[in-house]
């Protein structure tokens, strides 16, 4: 018989323990089957506290206890914990990395030759199940390794496999996009209020027209174009609105947004 899963963290910070909390849910472990590490003993117990895991203080004894390993680490932070791991790490253990900008030629690099290695962005969104990750596998993941990420963050939220030259404008996008649309949703509740609507209403409404909007183009697969029209009718006040958007090169302000981070997060992989 296969051997049970066993997942171990390095680091047991929110993402982490999201990530934790989605597998154990998922039903694809159990709190038994999950370890984590940490050197800050306040993000243990709060690791232990929300998973029901168990935690350590040495990343060693992780690598010990489980096969599948999530770097989740500040990216800073990543080679010393590799260090740590990579006389324990075996051709059994599997590394996906969510510390961001950290590319997989250094991940392979820090760990015995062979290594399999799986590098992923994820976004907060994953802390309330509503995740967009994006995982690119190393020169030696297996195809297995790939439908494992892919399982496992997809316990949290979409998931997506592409080229690792992609996880930049990944980065960009879905990584950093969080915050713009965050800016997004307050822009529309600082409009409701000037339009005389109370601050609780108003941002209520912003945040479900946010969500409801995404869900419509990932439940109906039109193009948000299409979809645009729908609610634009001729002469009526969405084309207004529409109309101040264009004006205020929302489009355009948005698209050097996403590039501007990606370019950023080429730079962080760099150094």
């Amino acid at each position: 018989m296969a051997q049970p899963l066993k997942i171990g963290f390095f680091g047991a910070g929110k993402m982490a323990t999201a990530l934790a909390q989605g597998f154990i849910h998922a039903r694809l472990v159990k709190p038994s089957q999950i370890f984590a590490a940490d050197p800050v003993e306040s993000a243990r117990k709060q690791f232990s506290a929300e998973t029901g895991a168990k935690t350590e203080i040495s990343n060693r004894a992780v690598s010990e206890a489980a096969k599948v390993l999530l770097l989740a680490t500040k990216p800073d932070q990543a080679a010393a914990a590799l260090a740590e791991i990579a006389g324990s790490f075996t051709p059994e253990h599997l590394l996906i990395s969510i510390a961001a900008g950290v590319p997989i030629a250094r991940l392979e690099a820090a760990l015995p030759a062979g290594a399999r290695v799986i590098r992923v962005m994820p976004n907060t969104p994953a802390l309330v199940g509503a995740g967009a990750a994006a995982f690119a596998l190393g020169h030696n993941a297996t195809a297995h390794d790939g439908e494992l990420a892919k399982k496992l963050l997809s316990a949290v939220g979409l998931a997506l496999p592409v080229k690792e030259s992609w996880l930049d404008a990944v980065t960009g996008l879905s990584g950093s996009g969080p915050a713009y649309v965050y800016q997004f949703i307050e822009a529309l509740s600082d409009g409701g209020v000037a339009a005389g609507l109370p601050r609780e209403v108003a941002t209520q409404l912003a945040a479900q027209t946010v969500l409801g909007a995404a869900k419509m183009v990932l439940v109906t697969g039109q193009h948000p174009g299409a979809l645009k029209d729908q609610v634009t009718s001729p002469g009526g006040t969405t084309i207004e609105g529409i109309h101040e958007l264009e004006k205020g090169q929302l489009r355009a302000t948005v698209m050097s947004a996403v590039r501007a981070a990606s370019e950023k997060s080429k730079r962080l992989g760099q150094s």
